[in-house]
């Protein structure tokens, strides 16, 4: 194991990337890519998110993000809408084509996470993401 088999980033980037191309080209032959999907997967956890949100949950710079909009938009997948609470402000709303994607990637997605945690019991997964969460958090705190 050389120093760089013990570099964290490398170790993340490595593990991330493989994870990613593997489950994008399995995608694909849908019409969707990953950035897509994270999108997808945002509006399915809460549907009529703002654009900013969206940005932070999905990790997507917000002019990457826009542009990605504009794509999904025209394949019928999403639609912006006025928020309700606020008429200034733009919210972004799956619609029935991007649902039923949506529900055909879900198995997908879930089939590649229990790949990447054969061999994990319940208890390592779950530590497993609480500390990558918590690496996350001390990235953003790291930036401010």
């Amino acid at each position: 194991m050389g120093p760089l088999d013990s570099y964290l980033p490398y170790l993340l980037n490595r593990a991330g990337t493989r994870i990613a191309s593997s489950f994008s080209e399995r995608i694909r032959p849908l019409g969707a890519t990953l950035q897509m999907w994270r999108v997808l997967a945002a509006l399915r956890e809460r549907d009529g998110r703002r654009m900013g949100d969206l940005s932070e949950t999905t990790s997507i710079e917000v002019s990457t993000l826009t542009r990605l909009v504009d794509t999904m938009e025209k394949k019928g997948l999403v639609a912006r809408r006025r928020d309700t609470e606020d008429a200034r402000a733009i919210v972004l709303a799956v619609t029935a084509v991007g649902r039923k994607l949506t529900e055909r990637i879900v198995p997908i997605a879930e089939h590649y996470e229990t790949a990447a945690l054969e061999g994990f019991s319940p208890a390592e997964a779950e530590k497993l993401k609480a500390a990558l969460r918590r690496l996350y958090a001390n990235m953003e705190a790291l930036d401010k």
